[in-house]
């Protein structure tokens, strides 16, 4: 592999011209595909075979009006202290704002006075709005009636607040990803003490992302993929095409001040470094397609689409730099800042680096590193045994604003519960006796004692002739009937997620007695079915990836215990970001220097993702450091000689890399979306603890204690793996025949 990589730089540094047009051309040429073909994104959330879903899905095939799974809005309005809303004048206030949220996706709003949503106070009220299609599919005309809508009885005195996810819109992140790249352009100029160096990956790692992104509001036109789907694309295909460039460019200059001709010295970077870039993209590839085994659909979307980005982020690697390097020429060793230092860590001057002297550090106290390491990866990761999952809620929501404080407005005014109520649908399909049926389902979930505040039953009042035909013509029409519970705590709390299993439980026997089938659903419902769905698929997912990525890294190494070492690592790193995410947003630990007002559950997609996300990027800085190692042990090197030498070569790369990232992950962590910011601060702790504690600190004293050890492999077992020559065997081969040819054939003088 080594040689063919090594053709492949010198051939792209010759043909710099053709390389570098055929990337802009493409990038140009998907940006027009984008603007001309690219179609509507669509988010429905679907997870097929969960109870919450079935009852969603049953609803919407025999009452397609009602749109379970369209947005909603819940307007809250209260009066000021000494008045009431049912007054005459408040009244008229409260039924005009309501009429105002009209517009083309409405389906309808509830009236508070008749459906007896007003406090016991008379002050606080609210109405319910339901809308025909989901949040992002909503017009910017939905939005505007929606929000303009309380205007009236706002310039009235009185108080108005809009929750719901009606207004809520795929997050914004083009102020982080800025952050991100700030973060990233002073890292690579310290890094490489020069302005013309340091814009090479990152311009590379923006053609990258740029092609990802088009190509993906390219295929919108020709297929349904969620609004999300790019946002992943982005963060990673930033973070990692800076990464890779970053090791290329860092070889590269090396040979170049090795003496090396630049031709020769783009060959030698994309031949030896090059291979390790590829390696560590196809890991991260594995890690995002697999989250397609989990078989939710936007997630699959996200994966597969990041996974395309990181593949064009490793092609680009490998051919756009070595045509950058032949544009720069001799100014690539020159043209440093006067104020910074960029010392070539592979430099023979004697001069220990920063790198080497911390190598030095951890192989010589090695045992006492190794298990201090240990000791504060499991202090940090004790919280993920108190780990709680769920649905995202307005109760999560960023403090002062309108979904947060109508949240704040009806728990404190109508009991936590009312913001997430459980439906329970009872399917009378099969049922001899309709009304019979309903009422045994309503009389067994009023058995269930706890965490329930009211149980609102669909049968209306007997002596009401008119409702009670209504409700009869309900049940031969569309089969089914409503039964409401209004929990005492709140959607995300653990008591209504065990509310939702004491009343499936309560309700097991109706079916049996009279036919009818009994589904619960709503939010907390849902919440817990998918957390419970996820936590099946992940061991499948984890042996998937983790299993594939094992044989590849045995494939690399040529070792048995390496990716065992690696994949270890991982789960600490795993541990500890979860950990530490479970501390700050579920616990509340430290949660306000991060802007974290009110602490709950951890977002029920987080584990999956960070899990794939972290694998994919551990074992980037496994492959970028180790592989020095490994080249530095086959080129004659003892084992504990090559984990110093090798680790001095790589950690400046590494480090930078790191921090890179830490700057990209964190600055969405500094974000006001609260799902956002869990997951870029979940992504910063794990890159932070797997790159420093991990990978530079762990891994060497591990390979320090085990020696030559670390590099066993049965005869039998390396006789059938392939041989792909990562360390650059081929090319110390090519320098010895051509030095013997120098010998056997002088060139003559004069």
């Amino acid at each position: 592999m080594a040689w063919h990589l090594y053709r492949l730089g010198r051939w792209s540094f010759r043909h710099r011209r053709i390389v570098v047009s055929f990337w802009i051309g493409l990038l140009l040429l998907m940006g027009v595909a984008s603007a001309t073909l690219s179609g509507k994104t669509s988010d429905e959330f679907s997870l097929p075979g969960i109870e919450s879903t079935k009852a969603f899905d049953l609803i919407k095939e025999r009452s397609p009006d009602a749109a379970p799974d369209g947005a909603t809005a819940r307007i809250v309005f209260q009066a000021p202290e000494g008045q009431t809303l049912t007054s005459a004048a408040n009244k008229k206030l409260v039924t005009d704002s309501i009429a105002d949220v009209k517009s083309k996706n409405v389906i309808g709003s509830t009236d508070p006075f008749t459906t007896g949503t007003v406090s016991k106070d008379g002050r606080t009220a609210y109405t319910t709005v339901s809308y025909a299609k989901t949040a992002v599919e909503l017009t910017a005309a939905d939005r505007t009636a929606l929000d303009a809508s309380p205007k009236v009885a706002r310039d009235a005195g009185l108080r108005a607040e809009i929750g719901g996810d009606a207004l809520q819109e795929v997050p914004e992140t083009g102020t982080t990803e800025l952050m991100g790249i700030a973060v990233a352009i002073v890292v690579l100029i310290i890094t490489f003490g020069s302005l013309l160096v340091a814009g090479m990956p990152l311009l590379t790692a923006l053609i990258g992302v740029g092609i990802g992104v088009t190509s993906i509001t390219t295929l919108t036109g020709f297929m349904d993929l969620g609004s999300t789907t790019p946002i992943l694309a982005t963060m990673l295909g930033l973070a990692v095409g800076i990464d890779y460039a970053l090791f290329i460019v860092s070889r590269y200059r090396h040979e170049v001040q090795s003496g090396r001709d630049h031709e020769e010295a783009a060959g030698r970077a994309v031949g030896t470094a090059g291979s390790a870039v590829i390696f560590a993209g196809l890991t991260v590839i594995i890690a995002l397609a697999g989250l397609t085994v989990v078989n939710i659909a936007f997630l699959s979307e996200m994966g597969l689409a990041a996974a395309g980005t990181v593949a064009v982020a490793v092609l680009i690697a490998l051919t756009m730099l070595p045509a950058l390097f032949g544009f720069a020429g001799k100014r690539i060793a020159s043209g440093t800042l006067p104020f910074l230092k960029a010392r070539d860590p592979e430099s023979r001057t004697g001069k220990r680096t920063n790198g080497r002297r911390w190598a030095d550090l951890v192989t010589k106290h090695r045992i006492k590193t190794f298990i201090g390491g240990l000791v504060v990866a499991g202090v940090v990761a004790i919280p993920v045994a108190s780990m709680q999952l769920a649905l995202p809620d307005d109760g999560t929501a960023a403090r002062g604003s309108g979904p947060r404080e109508a949240y704040d407005l009806i728990a404190k005014n109508f009991g936590a519960g009312t913001n997430g109520p459980l439906l329970v649908v009872v399917d009378t399909l099969g049922a001899a006796d309709p009304e019979a049926a309903v009422d045994r389902a309503v009389a067994d979930v009023r058995g269930v004692k706890t965490d329930i505040a009211s149980v609102i039953s669909p049968a209306p009042d007997p002596a009401d002739a008119k409702a009670v035909a209504a409700y009869q013509d309900q049940l031969r029409t569309a089969q089914y009937a409503i039964v409401t519970v209004l929990p005492t705590s709140g959607p995300s709390d653990a008591a209504t997620q065990d509310l939702v299993d004491d009343i499936r439980t309560s309700v097991k026997g109706v079916e049996g007695a009279t036919g009818a089938q009994v589904l619960v659903t709503g939010q907390t419902a849902l919440g817990v079915d998918i957390s419970e769905s996820l936590a099946a698929a992940f061991p499948k997912y984890l042996l998937v990836v983790v299993g594939f990525a094992f044989i590849l890294l045995m494939i690399v190494f040529r070792s048995i215990l390496v990716p065992l070492k690696a994949v270890v690592g991982f789960l600490l790193s795993v541990g500890i970001s979860l950990g530490a995410t479970v501390a700050v947003f579920q616990w509340g630990w430290l949660g306000n220097l991060i802007g974290v007002d009110k602490s709950g559950p951890v977002l029920f997609l987080l584990p999956l993702l960070l899990t794939g996300i972290l694998f994919g990027l551990a074992m980037d800085y496994e492959v970028f450091l180790v592989s020095r190692m490994r080249e530095e042990y086959v080129h004659g090197k003892a084992a504990v000689e090559s984990v110093v030498y090798g680790f001095q070569y790589g950690a400046r790369v590494v480090t930078a890399a790191a921090v890179i990232m830490i700057g990209v992950f964190g600055s969405f962590a500094l974000g006001s979306d609260p799902v956002v910011k869990s997951i870029g601060f979940g992504l910063a702790v794990g890159i932070l603890a797997d790159a420093f504690l991990v990978r530079m600190t762990l891994v060497p004293a591990l390979m320090a204690l085990m020696g030559d050890r670390m590099w066993w492999l049965p005869r039998w077992l390396d006789r059938l793996l392939p041989n792909l020559d990562i360390e650059g065997e081929s090319l110390t081969k090519h320098d010895e025949h051509l030095a013997r040819e120098d010998r056997e054939d002088p060139v003559p003088v004069g």
